[in-house]
């Protein structure tokens, strides 16, 4: 039986005075893949800066591994195994491939990694050690972010939009390395992608948000037989 890693009960949040999550509960159980799902504008990228620590949260609470975080800096939160890798600005654009995956490491100081097993989720990046990080494809680039999330030794991945604006052959991709986390190397992923279709057929636990509440929880394949709710907001037909 999966059990819990992260849970949040009653979590009100937003920025400032301004609230985007309105009484949010859940949970992301160990070795799975969970689904944040929803339409643009929803709260699926605040529900994971709020679990992250860049939010304000009015109420409730977030516990993970039974630690309560709701009020930890992000840096704390970082340090207690939780990778969070946003859309946008995930890499060091003036450092090297080589220099992003050696600062990745920072919170496991002393220890040394092998740069093979450093590479080990996308050996595709060898060939790139020398190159700077702005000189990569967005697809590459966003091979490296990952790669410096996993390099922190999570238990617990969280992940914005990683196949946003990608090929479908990297996206493909992408999505196959999210299953080898959860597969291979038993990190719990809390997943948000706008491709709803691909997520929902990869994921364990599914949630949709609307406006910022919660409107379905329930397994994947679930959510994907009520034509109602995936037409309507996700554009599923």
């Amino acid at each position: 039986m999966p059990n819990s890693i992260l849970s949040l009960n009653n979590v009100n949040a937003g920025y400032g005075k301004f609230q985007v999550l309105f009484n949010i509960s859940m949970e992301a159980n160990n070795n799975e893949i969970t689904v944040i799902v929803g339409p643009n504008g929803s709260g699926k990228s605040t529900l994971l800066k709020t679990i992250f620590g860049f939010t304000s949260i009015y109420s409730g609470k977030v516990a993970f591994k039974g630690i309560d975080i709701t009020s930890k800096k992000p840096h704390e939160i970082a340090k207690l195994g939780i990778a969070y890798l946003p859309q946008l600005e995930n890499t060091f654009l003036n450092l090297t491939v080589r220099e992003n995956i050696l600062l990745a490491t920072y919170i496991h100081e002393g220890e040394t990694m092998d740069i093979e097993d450093a590479l080990s989720l996308f050996p595709q990046l060898k060939s790139l050690l020398e190159r700077k990080a702005s000189t990569l494809s967005g697809g590459e680039r966003q091979m490296l972010a990952m790669t410096m999330a996993f390099l922190r030794k999570p238990s617990l991945m969280l992940l914005d939009e990683p196949t946003a604006n990608m090929a479908p052959k990297i996206a493909k991709l992408i999505f196959e390395k999210i299953i080898e986390l959860r597969d291979n190397y038993n990190i719990a992923v809390i997943l948000v992608e706008q491709n709803a279709k691909k997520a929902l057929e990869i994921g364990d636990k599914a949630y949709l948000l609307v406006a910022g509440k919660k409107i379905f929880e329930g397994h994947p394949q679930d959510l994907l037989k009520k034509p109602d709710l995936t037409r309507v907001y996700l554009g599923i037909s």
